[in-house]
């Protein structure tokens, strides 16, 4: 018998409905509002990143910058959504997807 890829492949697997009544496009919206989430996050982090650059906000131990990038990330996670960088985004491409 000789190997190929047309018989490793069994065809019967993809002839299948039982995806067609999933609803994409909530799951499309909620990853949108997801990746406008993310990026706003990383604006922020990138933001805070340089306006604290020079301050002591961590103090002055060896190991300051990485508790001041800790410090940085938390904030920034936790303030995505609230600036409306994100709604703004969102609502752009959504328009856009909509097209």
């Amino acid at each position: 018998m000789e190997i190929n890829s047309n018989n490793l492949i069994n065809t019967e697997i993809f002839k299948t409905n039982k995806f067609d009544n999933i609803e994409t496009k909530n799951l499309e919206d909620e990853k949108l509002r997801e990746v406008c989430d993310s990026f706003e996050s990383y604006f922020l982090n990138q933001i805070m990143d340089i306006s604290l650059k020079n301050t002591k906000v961590a103090g002055e131990s060896p190991g300051s910058d990485i508790v001041k990038g800790m410090y940085i990330q938390s904030i920034a996670d936790n303030s995505s959504g609230t600036l409306g960088i994100s709604n703004m985004l969102y609502e752009f491409l959504s328009k856009e997807n909509n097209k």
